[in-house]
């Protein structure tokens, strides 16, 4: 484990902190140590204050090196090297005991004596020449230029993709992470098309509104030339520009980034349609023998289960063959996370037994969707293609999901539990849990009330 107490050193009842300046940055830091007085005798603040100034070197040496790298002409290059300097700054002025201000605001401030504090400080760090050094300058008079002046949206979202929000995709699979990487580049395209790839530090309040209103303008109806915008797209685009800010000045260590869509959010409801299909639909013209033939039986099994387990289709294009348990007291499949594929959410986690032509029909895939792994959106698009030319669609609301919509209704009708639904369905119960949604003896008997009867060669 590494030592609480690097880099402390004691000189009679005070901590300072000594660091030998590493080798590799030793032509660009003339030092042999850094050494700075923390002025207290508590160890647990020297501490504190030791970790500032440890990760400020770090910041410093790193931006001292990209500085001089024989690169250093190419934009993202010299960007990340002022971030370096901006987080050093920061780091250090923590250290020494303030927030750190740019210089502008700090001269603009009132607080004479604060400044004057700062000069002080500035001073006490001063080389034996009695020349302040560079990092101590930028960090107390707040000098080190801020990297959202230079960076564009564009560049800050690749950054955000490719770094900062690294951890938002390390359990999505390939697939998953194309698709949210596709959603928050739209919502990036739209502010860029609208208000330009502008500079993060200029997208003040006043430009927020600016883009606030032209969502405003597209949720209006506009004579039947567009659908309006639902408000909860117009704030799912916001949003993710919000989060794109907020992210990055928090990735610079910017600690009192103020949100220029802060309190942005549109209340308005939609009525979306919501198509499922009917019992008497799903028995007379889909649950008929001979109707796919020809169809892969991947994409055929699919059907069945889609229809009689009500699983997004997304969950069963991806089971794995340990997650296809045909063996049990009770044949069922099992929803649940992989360690390069996330469910939607945790409550997606669940079990669900296989009943009628569900049955039956996972029996012809015991190990599951291989060829079609990761590969949702293709079956969607190849089951949409069959259905159309089968004229099995009631209307143009009606798509392959629907038969979750189904499956929902189904199960209300035939008066199931509101938590067994909830837990068959994935979706988070809203009532105290008490339980795991019953045993899987208790969820086959309650769904083989509303299975639907068919043919045995319906599949075969």
């Amino acid at each position: 484990m590494r030592d609480p107490d690097r880099f402390l050193l004691k000189r009679g009842k005070r901590w300072y902190y000594q660091r030998r300046v590493p080798g590799q940055f030793s032509h660009l830091d003339q030092r042999r140590f850094a050494k700075v007085s923390l002025k207290t005798d508590s160890l647990e603040i020297a501490r504190l204050r030791r970790d500032h100034l440890a990760e400020a070197d770090d910041e410093y040496w790193m931006a001292l090196a990209i500085e001089l790298a024989e690169d250093n002409a190419n934009g993202p290059t010299v960007r990340a090297a002022l971030e370096h300097r901006y987080k050093a700054a920061i780091s250090r002025a923590m250290a020494y005991g303030f927030s750190y201000k740019p210089a502008e605001p700090l001269a603009e401030s009132r607080s004479i004596a604060e400044l004057m504090e700062r000069i002080k400080t500035l001073e006490a760090q001063s080389g034996a020449d009695g020349d302040p050094k560079r990092a101590d300058s930028e960090a107390l008079l707040g000098g080190a230029p801020n990297p959202a002046a230079t960076i564009p949206v564009s560049e800050a979202f690749e950054l955000y993709v490719s770094k900062i929000a690294f951890d938002d995709q390390y359990n999505k699979s390939e697939a998953q992470r194309r698709s949210w990487e596709k959603t928050k580049r739209t919502s990036i395209n739209y502010f860029i098309e609208q208000m330009g790839d502008l500079p993060l530090s200029e997208i003040t309040r006043d430009k927020a509104l600016e883009y606030r209103d032209w969502w405003v303008e597209r949720m209006q109806p506009q004579d039947g030339a567009r659908k309006p915008v639902a408000p909860n797209t117009a704030n799912r685009h916001i949003g993710n520009m919000r989060s794109l800010l907020q992210r990055y000045y928090k990735h610079i260590g910017e600690t009192d980034f103020e949100d220029p869509f802060r309190d942005f959010y549109f209340s308005g409801k939609t009525e979306a349609k919501r198509a499922s299909f009917t019992d008497d639909w799903v028995r007379s013209r889909i649950l008929v023998p001979g109707l796919f033939d020809g169809l892969r039986l991947e994409l055929r099994v699919l059907i069945y289960l889609l229809i009689e387990t009500g699983a997004r289709l997304s969950e069963l294009v991806n089971l794995q063959t340990e997650d296809i348990r045909l063996n049990a007291k009770v044949p069922h499949i099992a929803i649940r996370p992989e360690q390069n594929r996330e469910l939607k959410t945790e409550d997606s986690r669940r079990e669900i037994p296989l009943v009628g032509v569900a049955e039956i029909a996972m029996r012809s895939c015991p190990e599951g969707f291989p060829y079609y792994y990761d590969k949702s959106t293709l079956v969607s698009a190849n089951l949409m293609k069959a259905f159309r030319q089968r004229k099995l669609l009631p209307s143009s609301d009606h798509v392959i999901y629907s038969f979750r919509h189904s499956f929902e209704d189904r199960m209300l009708e035939g008066g199931l539990d509101y938590g067994l639904r909830c837990a068959l369905m994935g979706h988070k119960n809203n009532r105290p849990e008490y339980g795991q949604g019953g045993s899987l003896e208790y969820r086959r008997s309650e769904l083989l009330k509303i299975a639907h009867p068919f043919d045995a060669s319906c599949f075969s």
